[in-house]
């Protein structure tokens, strides 16, 4: 081959190994500032869609046959159910919630008698205002699955399904510093009271005008709430706990009789489907009748209510649980 031949496929392998090089180069800049660029990409997994809750059941049962020290069969049984379904989008917040709880006791040869009862949805959107503060709407709605009574008494209802139901609607201000915490505040508050059983309104039960089935309220409402399920501590890593506030306040009667309802919740997950729940819940409202012990028979009449009686329930209970 004439040396000038030589010469020219040298000149040609050199420019094709610059070319290939130069390729190799520019396409590997490429492929690391895409990779940059994914890595310095905001990510925000808070957005959209978060669902979840819990589903538990607890039993308990004693039996006696010839027991010397005395005593009765029982058994007792009781169920909670709490979910939630909270969006997230841009300055927009959305939260929801249902909370449900029922519990039957039987003991000796007594029918079945209620031990807890509770409906309780809650739907509240957020807008961004400033920094951990949201202009929100709150709709909450309370109420009772099953007629109530004051045992031994099965005759006379002293509550009953929407005897009592709250529908609260409120417009206020929205803290919520951390995804633990969130306080309501809302100057502007619609409060309705039903008692649709036709006994217990005639009876002006739940603070209603005898005879009438709702009672409007107009004042100021605050709820705060405080929910944490991840401890960092080793003796609290399987505790979930949930405590929350509502109070109300009437301003055109009685506002300094402030309407309380306090909840709290313990959950401890011992492993995946059993877990131990202790619950408690404090009522204060100075329109509600108690009835008294007077007769026995669970019947409110003139003279025998209580007002502004604190109301407190606690239930405690272990069984089968299931998260999701």
């Amino acid at each position: 081959m004439p040396k000038y031949e030589k010469m020219k496929v040298k000149l040609r392998m050199i420019a094709a190994i610059i070319l290939l090089s130069g390729f190799y180069k520019m396409s590997f800049c490429q492929v690391t500032d895409v990779e940059k660029t994914l890595r310095t990409q905001p990510s925000d997994s808070t957005q959209g869609w978060k669902k979840g809750g819990i589903f538990a059941v607890s039993l308990a049962q004693t039996s006696l046959t010839n027991w010397s020290a005395g005593g009765q069969n029982s058994f007792a049984v009781s169920g909670i159910f709490s979910g939630f379904a909270n969006y997230k989008r841009n300055k927009s917040v959305w939260v929801n919630s249902l909370d449900l709880g029922y519990g039957l006791l039987k003991q000796g040869g007594s029918g079945y008698m209620k031990t807890d009862d509770k409906f309780d949805f809650l739907s509240k959107y957020g807008y961004e205002a400033f920094k951990n503060f949201y202009y929100a709407v709150l709709l909450d709605f309370r109420t009772q699955m099953a007629p109530g009574y004051k045992y031994p008494d099965v005759t006379n209802k002293i509550s009953n399904l929407f005897s009592p139901a709250y529908l609260t609607l409120a417009f206020g201000l929205d803290y919520k510093p951390n995804t633990h915490f969130s306080a309501f505040i809302a100057p502007m508050t619609v409060k309705f009271t039903f008692v649709t059983d036709r006994q217990l309104s005639d009876s002006g039960a739940f603070g209603v005008t005898p005879g009438k089935k709702t009672l409007i309220e107009f004042g100021g409402y605050l709820r705060a709430i405080y929910t944490k399920n991840d401890f960092k501590n080793e003796f609290l890593k399987n505790v979930s706990f949930t405590s929350k506030i509502d109070l109300f306040s009437d301003y055109f009667k009685n506002p300094q009789n402030i309407v309380v309802n306090w909840e709290t919740l313990i959950a401890l997950k011992v492993n995946k489907y059993i877990s131990a729940n202790f619950n408690t819940q404090l009522i204060y409202d100075d329109k509600v009748l108690i009835p008294s012990d007077k007769n026995g028979n669970g019947t409110i009449e003139p003279g025998e209510g209580i007002r502004s009686k604190i109301q407190f329930k606690e239930i405690l209970g272990v069984g089968l649980s299931y998260n999701f």
